[in-house]
């Protein structure tokens, strides 16, 4: 029996209903996991090599760093514990996203000799942290250092610096953290910008799931090849 044209219109524009309706449910699931739940991301700087190599691509972890606004009344806020991996906004430019490891939280009392962090007036324990050759430089090693400034710091975090500083050391205040590189010789960090605030905290790196710092296959020629064994380079950061 041939089918009524107006039938098969019907047919066809439910048809193009229906697909439209499952892509809009896809995009807005889409939507609802990179806001509230993960989010991709991807390493910029040396700062966090080896933990952290760049061209990493990893996903982020929105949960483990407190939801923040509409979800406080629902979702309990997370804790950030010290040694723990964060993604941020970055103070000077909060476009930008920067991912660096918590050194100190509200209340610590931080300096650092000889390039390593003391807290509360003892030596901090740091697995991670790594010390690549590099030229002496007083601000970067024995911070904070008030004797000069390094080029590249912030002009009012040197200000504040001035302000905060008391017997050779700094306190880190409520509701902001003291944020470092595990590069530390080659990580411009909270040492030369600041303090990061609670509310700028995005979450925590989850796994690294594509990596273009990963080695090539060299016993296997192609490209193909290659590309397939970094994508096997997944590591879960801790």
């Amino acid at each position: 029996m041939p089918v009524h044209p107006a039938h098969a219109a019907e047919k066809v524009h439910d048809g193009v209903l229906s697909h439209l309706q499952a892509l809009l449910e896809i995009v807005v699931l889409a939507i609802f996991f990179a806001t509230f739940i993960a989010q991709p991301d991807r390493v910029p700087s040396e700062s966090m090599d080896p933990t952290l190599r760049v061209g990493d691509f990893y996903l982020v972890n929105k949960q483990a760093c407190a939801p923040t606004g509409v979800l406080d009344r629902v979702l309990p806020a997370a804790t950030v514990h010290r040694g723990d991996l964060v993604v941020f906004h970055y103070p000077a430019d909060p476009g930008k996203n920067l991912v660096k490891r918590v050194v100190g939280l509200p209340g610590d009392r931080l300096r650092l000799r000889d390039g390593r962090v003391f807290l509360d007036g003892s030596p901090l324990a740091e697995p991670y942290a790594v010390y690549t050759e590099a030229q002496p430089d007083g601000f970067r090693d024995d911070f904070p250092s008030m004797r000069s400034a390094d080029p590249t710091v912030d002009p009012r975090w040197w200000a504040e610096l001035r302000r905060i500083v008391t017997n050779g050391e700094i306190v880190v205040p409520p509701d902001r953290y003291f944020v470092m590189g595990d590069n530390r010789n080659d990580s411009e960090d909270s040492r030369y910008w600041g303090f990061v605030p609670r509310q700028a905290l995005i979450g925590r790196p989850l796994l690294v799931y594509f990596s273009l710092a990963a080695p090539l296959v060299t016993n296997q020629p192609g490209l193909k090849t290659s590309l397939r064994n970094r994508w096997h380079d997944i590591r879960v950061l801790r």
